[in-house]
């Protein structure tokens, strides 16, 4: 099983979308720590995501799935399928961080029901993946409403998070400023995520969409540790952009 190398240090990882698993192939060689397979905005079906889980695994990189909502039945198949944690949208109490860290455990520690599948290489490393679940599995609470600032103190004293990771558009959304980062009470909600993080010594992340070296390099700078450099589909048209805005076409 891949250990988890997610503490105490900066990690950067991505998000996928689009569900051929060359994807998944291509952004797990290119030397991101984890890849996160999204299926709270994208048509990933389980079956795909189980897919994309192996592939990711195969590539010795930490596979993470940031879910559509934080259900334990989802949670358990993800698990099972092999990812090595989960990214949890829309966590605005403690109570629902306790409600994703037990969907990830199995009793005593939480109260995700045992089954055999990829996880357990199909039944032959079940003693194996007893042991590490406890310690090992990853659980990263997303930080995107107003209503989760406001609990900040609560959410972070759960055991079993690993961390947590700021989801700019909702949050800015939810302060009734879409897409405005630079709007004052966007920026206030910001810092205070990130003094309650530090004074309580949780792991802070945050996903940059667009694909700016400038801007990953600025994140870096303020203290993430856990950054999403952009997704499949931005890289991709970025790329394409780019490349043809260079060029002047004759004729």
């Amino acid at each position: 099983m891949i250990k988890k190398n997610i503490h105490n240090k900066v990690t950067i990882g991505a998000w996928i979308t689009l569900s051929h698993p060359a994807i998944a192939e291509i952004m797990a060689s290119s030397g991101f720590d984890w890849i996160a397979v999204d299926l709270e905005h994208s048509v990933i079906t389980i079956r795909e995501a189980e897919e994309l889980i192996r592939v990711i695994n195969l590539s010795n990189v930490t596979s993470l799935v940031r879910l559509t909502s934080n259900d334990p039945d989802q949670i358990k198949r993800v698990m099972d399928a092999g990812s090595c944690g989960v990214i949890v949208p829309m966590v605005k109490s403690k109570d629902d961080v306790k409600r994703a860290v037990d969907a990830v455990k199995y009793p005593p520690f939480g109260t995700r029901s045992v089954g055999l599948a990829r996880a357990q290489k199909y039944g032959q490393s079940f003693d194996e993946y007893l042991e590490w679940q406890k310690n090992e599995s990853i659980v990263i609470v997303q930080i995107e409403h107003i209503d989760a600032v406001n609990n900040l103190e609560e959410i972070f004293s759960v055991g079993g998070i690993d961390g947590y990771i700021i989801g700019p558009y909702d949050l800015s959304a939810s302060l009734g400023v879409p897409g405005k980062f630079e709007d004052p009470t966007f920026l206030s909600a910001m810092e205070r995520i990130k003094k309650v993080a530090n004074d309580m010594k949780i792991m802070g992340g945050i996903h940059i969409i667009e694909p700016e070296p400038e801007q990953l390099q600025q994140r870096i700078n303020e203290g993430y540790q856990f950054i999403a450099y952009s997704l499949d589909i931005r890289m991709i048209d970025v790329a394409c952009r780019e490349g043809l805005n260079m060029i002047e076409r004759g004729g």
